[in-house]
């Protein structure tokens, strides 16, 4: 199946997220998306103003986007089929680990918590900036703290489980489809008054794309933080109290699982453009939010995610 991908493609995939991250020197498939979709607005935006018309051409871009993505990458694998059956698998393999983002996730948070060691809060605002959406200029410590455990646990779901998720489950062309669909999120599917109507689409989209995949990485956060800080009880319990809590679909599970493996409490007040936004706590308040929680939730996620590569693999050991 021209689609699809082998074990030992997922693995060599795998292999090569862990060793080489995200150069910022290689064409990356997020970064055309990007621009296709920042073109698509700039000329909706031009032709109309209409809030209806908004949302019918945010929804033709939250479902051609994904489909268009999906598309592409098979005529290239098929194209590569064609070469050389090497060529096919070197491709699979190089698209794949353009879908995954762990040792890109782990490299932004260790710039973070370089930062706080050496004192320096400014520039560990600056770091944590990369990573969150709210604003940062004002966090204390431990607010940098928090938001960069919080991100750490969500982006464990949408930037790692997810696409293993969708490799699994239909290759390079459905793990891509799903970062279109998360790529389109992260641009355009947000609750203000500029992307409520364009945006929609995407948003609801991005809660379905990654319905699942957001509890299977609570899961595997918990099944990890028997590993990591011997609290895989805490971590079921706080997912299984507090995961409903949060106002996203999804975010919720991961962040209450990582809090109950650590033993904080995650959530309270973010700032959005000067606004404060109070979310729902997470987790109970028994250990302090310092720097070396960061180290655990890194190490947390990474033990997680491996176990979710393991049975991504067996699977398709399995089916093969």
């Amino acid at each position: 199946m021209v689609a699809g991908m082998t074990a030992s493609e997922l693995l060599a995939a795998c292999l090569l997220d862990a060793a080489v991250g995200d150069p910022r020197w290689m064409p990356h498939p997020v970064k055309v998306m990007g621009a296709a979709i920042a073109r698509y607005e700039a000329i909706v935006r031009h032709l109309a103003h209409s809030p209806s018309v908004h949302r019918i051409a945010g929804l033709v871009l939250a479902v051609g986007l994904p489909l268009v993505v999906a598309a592409a990458t098979m005529g290239i694998i098929e194209l590569a089929a064609r070469i050389h059956p090497s060529a096919r698998t070197a491709v699979v393999v190089v698209l794949s680990f353009t879908a995954l983002a762990a040792r890109d996730l782990v490299d932004h948070i260790k710039a973070v918590l370089r930062a706080l060691e050496r004192g320096s809060l400014v520039d560990a605002r600056r770091a944590v900036a990369e990573i969150v959406g709210r604003d940062t200029e004002r966090l204390s410590e431990p607010e940098v703290v928090r938001a960069t455990v919080e991100t750490v646990a969500e982006s464990t779901a949408d930037g790692v489980i997810a696409p293993l998720f969708y490799l699994v489950l239909g290759g390079p062309a459905l793990a891509l489809a799903f970062k279109a669909v998360s790529t389109l999120d992260s641009m355009i599917g947000h609750l203000d008054a500029r992307y409520r109507d364009f945006g929609w689409a995407a948003a609801r989209l991005d809660d379905f794309a990654n319905w699942l995949p957001a509890r299977i990485a609570a899961l595997l956060l918990v099944a990890a933080a028997a590993v990591t800080t011997r609290r895989a009880g805490a971590a079921w319990r706080t997912f299984r109290r507090d995961g409903a809590k949060h106002p996203s679909p999804n975010s919720g599970r991961p962040e209450a699982a990582m809090a109950g493996a650590l033993g904080v409490q995650l959530g309270g007040t973010n700032w959005y453009d000067g606004r404060p936004i109070q979310r729902p706590l997470l987790g109970d308040k028994e250990n302090a939010l310092d720097r070396q929680q960061i180290r655990v939730a890194v190490w947390t996620m990474m033990v997680a995610c491996a176990i979710g590569a393991v049975i991504g693999i067996v699977i398709l050991s399995v089916m093969r």
